[in-house]
């Protein structure tokens, strides 16, 4: 099989002018689109198909992905207003009209949360006999024996505050959970402003008893606020929290030694500037105006509360030792053809050997594949050399002492670590000093772009002939998040993949122009016109034309508006876009032959992948998979890999799970022609995708 070569040529410039000129809204903004992502994963906690607890856990994860959103996303708008820029978005918005419907939004999700907290989870969850009990209406003896608890456990590690001519505002940590108190002495009538801390290492559900009644840590340490402002009235307490800007502001190309210049924008990242105060309502408007000036921050960027803040803690409760009100687990299993290879004493270069291997996360077992490839290169003695991208892992990753264990053998082992990687930063810099202690060779990749491509690059030394041993994959080597993404993982030793492979790695470590790759697609030079030219040939067969694509996100006009241009020479389009999408969606003139739909579930759908019915020279289906969404970020800022499949097993695979994701009676959002999502469940059977495939991987191991 071979691939469209003439990448570079002018067919593969796409016009954008083959739509309607008339019609005025060609994108949606990339923002407001991230938080219609987050209303859909709100939507899961209301959803009475999934479990009690694991509604809980949606609720957390709204609340943590807007923390983050804020932290980055919102941070950076706020850059650009106070840098006094006013350059619009592809969509028409500048900075500033951006933050103005966020703040508005903002504040009409977190009302949405509440309601669901309250009126939804709690009645549910006490019917399960879990109460979440106001301090207000707990038993005499409860208080009591809460009070002794506070006076041991909680009073001690306590610390107020206050704010007079001697004591300056003190600085508010980014998302630490705090108490605000206003105290009078009665006798005097000075009245002051204190704040407390509310301790992060104790459970913020604390259980009353032996049975399943929690309190919130806050309300008890509220209950007993006498105790540490002696003699005083206490006439506000109240909990409240600041999110701070937590994006590094770093230019690595100015950056003369990159560990260390991270290592101060980590230290840096905990006094970034506050980009958000979240507080209850009925807040006094005098403490308000007191929190706003010290803190530097207008009324617009207050969220106001009308119930518990930092739902973050729900996590607590939905990891609750109840199985009847979780989901079943679905436990991984390990790869047909690996579990019959260890059955017979193979090792997995044996069944690359015998035929490329693609396996299925977490449905399939990320350990039995990607961690015993990395173990058994590690250990045997014929491989000579080991190198690989590393973006996110875990603490304890197995992999990461695998290399170091390698390097120690006297393996030549590189590793091209990604320590800019957003919130994994210090991880990444711990493990990259082990790593280079072990003898690893690490490096920090391309001055100027992150390194996301997922690769691993194994030399071995066979019997016949020195053998290339590729994994590329779709997710990070994470063995954490492994077991709740799904993702897709590719093994070969085809030569010419072998052959990009290195050439990818020379050009991550060494000083060389990047090459001509044979059937790798790579970021940031090459990704986007192969893509773009792809798009244009199918547009070319007009109504036989075929799209396929399953992302994170889709935002880059350029591709954006190839895929308009395809869908007004009738070419049929589908997107499964689980986050941010800035494409409109079967809009007359414009886009009325693409379809976007979203799933939602248990697992994080993470997975990238592209099937063009047209994209071999021969005209049939190209299938692509890999690590880059098409986003600017990706196309332009990072290196990306994408790879083909051939073999018939592997596609009809990714054809069969594209079924499962795009057919009509599994429940999914579609994104509307006036850009919203609504949640589609056909005559009411609404079919999980996610457990269709499951069952499906069960029965169908062999690959």
């Amino acid at each position: 099989m071979t691939f469209w070569r003439n990448r570079f040529s002018a067919a593969s410039q796409i016009p954008t002018d083959s739509y309607d000129a008339g019609i005025e809204k060609k994108y949606i903004n990339r923002e407001l689109s991230w938080l219609d992502f987050n209303d859909r994963v709100l939507t899961l906690s209301q959803n009475k198909n999934v479990p009690l607890l694991e509604r809980c856990r949606f609720l957390a994860i709204c609340c943590s992905n807007l923390d983050e959103f804020y932290q980055i996303r919102v941070a950076a708008l706020k850059d650009q207003v106070a840098g006094e820029v006013v350059t619009a978005t592809p969509d028409g918005l500048t900075p500033h009209e951006q933050l103005r419907q966020i703040t508005l939004r903002t504040q009409g999700f977190v009302d949405s949360q509440h309601e669901v907290w309250s009126n939804e989870l709690l009645p549910e969850l006490a019917r399960a006999r879990i109460f979440i009990t106001p301090w207000s209406e707990l038993e005499a003896v409860e208080k009591t024996n809460l009070s002794i608890l506070f006076d041991q456990k909680i009073f001690p590690v306590l610390t107020p505050l206050v704010v007079d001519p001697a004591h300056p505002f003190p600085y508010i940590s980014n998302l630490a959970l705090n108490l605000a108190v206003v105290a009078r002495d009665p006798n005097t009538g000075d009245q002051r402003f204190a704040r407390l801390k509310v301790p992060k290492n104790l459970p913020r559900f604390v259980r009353i008893g032996d049975g399943q009644k929690f309190v919130l840590l806050e309300e008890i340490i509220s209950a007993n606020m006498g105790r540490l402002f002696q003699g005083m009235t206490i006439e506000q307490c109240f909990v409240f929290r600041v999110t701070r800007n937590a994006d590094l502001s770093l230019d690595d190309e100015d950056a003369e030694d990159l560990l260390a210049a991270v290592e101060m924008e980590l230290r840096r990242r905990r006094f970034g500037r506050a980009v958000r105060l979240e507080i209850p309502r009925g807040t006094s408007q005098e403490v308000l105006d007191l929190m706003c000036e010290e803190l530097e921050l207008e009324t617009d960027d207050v969220t106001f509360h009308h119930g518990m803040i930092e739902m973050n803690a729900l996590n607590q409760l939905a990891s609750l030792d109840q199985p009847d009100l979780r989901y079943k687990p679905w436990p991984p299993l390990t790869a047909g053809r690996l579990a019959a290879a260890e059955f017979n004493g193979q090792s997995i270069f044996q069944v690359i050997r015998e035929r490329q291997l693609l396996v299925h996360h977490p449905h399939e077992s990320f350990s039995s594949s990607v961690e015993a490839f990395v173990e058994q290169a590690a250990n045997d003695p014929k491989v000579h050399s080991i190198k690989m991208t590393l973006y996110r892992t875990s603490g304890d990753s197995s992999i990461a002492k695998q290399l170091v264990r390698a390097a120690e053998a006297g393996k030549q082992v590189a590793v091209v670590l990604e320590i800019k990687a957003r919130f994994d930063e210090a991880r990444n810099i711990a493990w990259a000093k082990e790593l280079e202690y072990a003898g690893v060779h690490v490096t920090y990749g391309i001055v100027g772009l992150k390194t996301h491509s997922k690769c691993i690059l194994v030399v071995r030394e066979d019997n016949d002939q020195m053998r290339r041993y590729v994994h590329i994959g779709t997710g990070n080597y994470n063995s954490a998040t492994a077991r709740l993404y799904e993702d897709i993982g590719f093994f070969t030793c085809e030569e010419q993949i072998g052959a990009d492979a290195t050439e990818l790695f020379n050009y991550l470590t060494g000083f060389a122009k990047e090459p001509d790759y044979l059937r790798l697609f790579v970021a940031p030079h090459q990704l986007r016109p192969r893509i773009l030219e792809l798009i244009h040939r199918e547009a070319s067969h007009g109504a036989d034309g075929r799209i396929a694509l399953k992302l994170n996100s889709i935002s880059d006009p350029s591709v954006i508006d190839a895929l308009y241009m395809a869908s007004n020479a009738g070419v049929k389009i589908d997107l499964v876009v689980r986050g941010i999408c800035c494409l409109r969606a079967g809009v007359p003139g414009m886009s009325e032959n693409i379809r976007v739909r979203s799933i939602l579930g248990r697992y994080l759908e993470h997975s990238r992948i592209y099937r063009f019915e047209h994209g071999l020279e021969d005209g049939s289906p190209l299938h692509l998979i890999g690590s880059a969404d098409l986003m600017g970020r990706n196309l332009d800022g990072r290196v990306e890999v994408l790879v083909p499949l051939t073999h018939p097993k592997h596609r009809a695979w990714l054809d069969k799970v594209l079924g499962f994701l795009l057919d009509d009676g599994v429940e999914h959002f579609a994104l509307g022609d006036d850009d919203l999502w609504r949640r589609v469940c056909r005559d009411g059977q609404c079919l999980d995708a996610q457990q269709q495939l499951h069952e499906w991987v069960v029965t169908t191991q062999v690959r």
